[in-house]
């Protein structure tokens, strides 16, 4: 599965310079990336696709899913990721707000129950 450079491109060309394989191509002023050179940079030094690690977007350059259940599980893993992690866990912060909000609401109408 190869990456594609969607319309959210800027054209500022970090990519270009970071692509291992060189896929990635201008023709006519837009940047496209070659299927059949783009490795997802498996079998580099990188963890990750560089072209999508330099990307100042971070939606210039997306996987381009030719199965609709592999695009549909992976948004679902991030989605899960977003809410699972434990540094930026945006319920626990909620609640801990609410219950906080509630606890000083509740102070002030029965001050003896604080």
């Amino acid at each position: 599965m190869a990456y594609k450079i969607t319309n959210k491109c800027i054209s500022c060309d970090l990519c270009l310079n970071v692509c291992p394989t060189n896929a990635i191509k201008v023709i006519d002023g837009k940047r496209w990336i070659d299927p059949n050179l783009c490795t997802n940079c498996v079998g580099s030094i990188y963890s990750v696709p560089q072209c999508t690690a330099g990307c100042p977007t971070c939606d210039g350059c997306v996987k381009e899913y030719t199965n609709y259940w592999d695009s549909w599980f992976d948004t679902y893993k991030k989605c899960v990721a977003k809410l699972t992690n434990k540094e930026d866990n945006y319920w626990q912060k909620w609640f801990s707000c609410y219950s906080q909000k509630y606890a000083e609401q509740l102070a002030k109408r029965n001050p003896e129950l604080a």
